[in-house]
């Protein structure tokens, strides 16, 4: 009797001991609710870019861990980008598909390449400068060499990139970057056969969506292949994310932690070993164990025994030297990385922390507290209720700040807005969440601000009165609807179209209202907020409602477009160093409108505004004025000293701007306004 209520007990010291791992993971990894929310938001915004991008555009598709879901520290950003009018196929007969006047056509021949790559051949002679010089004759045809393909669309957007692996890498405010340079293809390889092993994960719906989707070819060979300058490997990074996506709550948390697991304590284990793994590693680990069915019950209560299922597959394909690969398993992940005497110790690392058992996991800065918790309190009861987890500042932050960061579109022209308009008032027909819903609302409040200052560009100096009045009038409304969607900063795109349009007593009105709402003890800048101010300021309120109350961000403007006069040398230099945005601190913009305005009012005012400006940029500490947007705000505090004649004052600013980090890419201008 006393034996079997040991093991009741250690039963349910075990469950306790998983729960509270799972809050943790929850906390760290964030909720569902959050997770929904950050993948959504991507879902949407290249939804909306997918069907506006023409025949001849780049398309871009953020990849890797942040795409997944997670936000964990030191989270890279990875995208992917390929031509919208090459195609990659597998066989002669799928060129009928294309209208071959409009597309370029490249053929995947696998032949002479190891499982998972190949080479491509170009078969249409007309194409892209880059894909031209990156070709090699090879056998009397002609071959798109990956290396020197990576070297040709190397695009150096920040200071400091270098290549990795098929990428472009670097570092923006300590968070690293992978960009990939890629081709499409809308098939899928006969190769990849783990569409014949999907019996019960993933469910049918999302493997026939996986093979519409096909797959991609990124520029990097294998190290051991007949030709690794030239071949190309396949990128399944579409159906991973979607893999992930369809994963259970779980199973999500669990491969988080496999992510936690291998930064905080294998990569820790020594010098010789701490780059063999990598977290691709843990998401392959994950998918085999879902589905084979090695965890026979996901939930939260035995969460860790679906981590050691995974841990131990890990140790068995590290002592076999072999890490098939998800999606074609004769490609050996393994193969050119975990051998020799380095394979021999990390599985000799491996294997102690296996013998440990899970008091490994007590080597994890992040899960240890959690869970000597349990060791010391036995009795320990655990809420798993994740909406007890987050409060609703936290929940609207989330929300706020990655509508803020996917809201960035770019049209080039009145019919490029028009197409995006379109575009957007199809999509509201369509079975959408409430948070999906509300990024489409949001989106057509930034498409209205760029038709609006494009419309009024149109119509200036054209001598055409009734033409100039009507475009005016609209513009006006445009800009008061785009208002009303989002937040406290979209008025201020009010009061630059004033100041533009020369009504400087009306802007400085809007201006006179921002100030009063920024200066709210419940406002959220930049996920900057006090949670006690905000929730009695708009607590239980409309997430409307909060937006426009208590919600502010930068200012984005649309380098196609002009928005200020006097920015426009940056805005130009800018988009020739092909940046589609520029990005500038709302209390910046806000006191550069307002000394604009009192120039041709008061010279006493214009003369304050310009004071706090300098204030602001000089002594903010970064919460005004964030470090990657210094460059912006010095150029403007610069702009306005010379216009005031103080030019001593400007040319310090303007060196000031080009010793910031180059994140708006406006130096061709800063340098132009030395010389002058």
């Amino acid at each position: 009797m006393d034996f079997l209520s040991e093991n009741v007990y250690i039963d349910a010291g075990f469950q306790h001991l998983c729960e509270s791992v799972f809050l943790r993971l929850c906390q760290i990894v964030g909720t569902s609710v959050q997770v929904a929310i950050r993948r959504e938001m991507v879902d949407i915004k290249e939804m909306v870019d997918r069907r506006v991008a023409d025949n001849d555009d780049t398309i871009e598709m953020e990849s890797g861990s942040r795409r997944e879901g997670f936000r964990l520290e030191g989270s890279d950003y990875d995208y992917m980008y390929w031509w919208n009018n090459h195609r990659v196929i597998f066989d002669m007969s799928q060129s009928e598909h294309y209208y071959t006047e409009d597309k370029t056509l490249i053929l995947s021949d696998s032949s002479e390449s190891p499982p998972g790559f190949t080479l491509l051949e170009l078969l249409t002679p007309r194409t892209k400068r880059e894909v031209q010089s990156a070709c090699v004759p090879m056998n009397d045809r002609l071959y798109i060499s990956s290396s020197q393909y990576r070297q040709q669309t190397q695009s150096h957007l920040f200071p400091g990139s270098i290549g990795h692996g098929p990428c472009e890498s670097g570092e923006v405010r300590g968070i690293e970057y992978d960009f990939a340079h890629c081709f499409a293809c809308d098939f899928w390889p006969l190769s990849a056969s783990w569409i014949d092993r999907c019996h019960s994960w993933p469910d049918r719906e999302v493997v026939n969506e996986i093979v519409r989707n096909g797959c991609h070819f990124v520029p990097i060979g294998h190290p051991l292949g007949l030709h690794e300058r030239e071949e190309w490997r396949m990128s399944f990074s579409l159906a991973e994310h979607k893999l992930v996506h369809s994963m259970n709550r779980c199973q999500f948390l669990t491969y988080g932690l496999l992510k936690i697991f291998l930064k905080e304590v294998i990569d820790k284990q020594s010098e010789e070993t701490n780059k063999l793994l990598c977290s691709y590693h843990m998401k392959t680990v994950i998918f085999w164990v879902i589905q084979q069915n090695a965890v026979p019950l996901w939930c939260p209560q035995n969460l860790l025994a679906g981590f050691w299922v995974c841990f131990k597959l890990l140790l068995k394909w590290v002592h076999e030297g072999i890490c098939p690969n998800f999606f074609i398993p004769e490609n050996n992940l393994f193969l050119s990385k975990v051998n020799g005497s380095a394979q021999r110790t990390l599985f000799l690392e491996l294997h102690g922390l296996y013998e440990k058992g899970l008091v490994c996991l007590l080597q994890s800065p992040s899960i240890k507290s959690y869970i000597t918790n349990v060791l010391y309190n036995p009795r320990l009861s655990i809420c798993t209720n994740e909406d007890r987890i987050i409060s609703e500042c936290d929940h609207d932050k989330e929300l706020f700040h990655e509508i803020y960061r996917n809201i960035s579109y770019c049209p080039k022209n009145l019919d490029h807005c028009i197409k995006y308009l379109h575009t957007i008032e199809l999509m509201i027909g369509e079975p959408l969440t409430q948070y999906q819903v509300l990024m489409l609302q949001i989106s057509t409040a930034d498409i209205l601000q760029s038709t609006a200052f494009t419309l009024h560009n149109m119509y200036t100096n054209t001598g055409l009165n009734k033409q100039m009045y009507i475009a005016d009038r609209m513009s006006c409304h445009m800009l008061k609807l785009a208002a009303k969607f989002w937040c406290i900063s979209d008025m201020m795109y009010i009061a630059m179209f004033y100041c533009k349009t020369f009504r400087y007593r009306e802007a400085l009105c809007i201006t006179e209202m921002i100030n009063v709402k920024l200066a709210q003890s419940g406002l959220m800048y930049r996920g900057h907020v006090d949670p006690e101010r905000y929730t009695e300021a708009v607590g239980g309120q409309s997430w409307s409602t909060k937006m426009r109350q208590a919600v502010a961000h930068e200012i984005k403007l649309n380098t196609h477009t002009c928005y200020i006069k006097e920015l426009t040398l940056e805005q130009q230099s800018a988009k020739q160093n092909n940046r589609g945005v520029t990005f500038i601190p709302l209390f910046v913009v806000l006191h550069f409108v307002e000394f604009l305005c009192y120039r041709h009012i008061d010279t006493a005012l214009a003369q304050t505004a310009l004071e706090e400006l300098q204030v602001l940029v000089h002594h903010d500490q970064g919460l005004y004025v964030p470090v990657h947007h210094r460059d912006i705000s010095w150029e403007i505090l610069g702009i306005c000293q010379q216009m005031t004649g103080n030019l001593q004052a400007a040319l310090y600013s303007y060196q000031q701007s080009l010793k910031q980090y180059p994140f708006n890419k406006i130096q061709n201008a800063t340098q132009m306004r030395i010389q002058d």
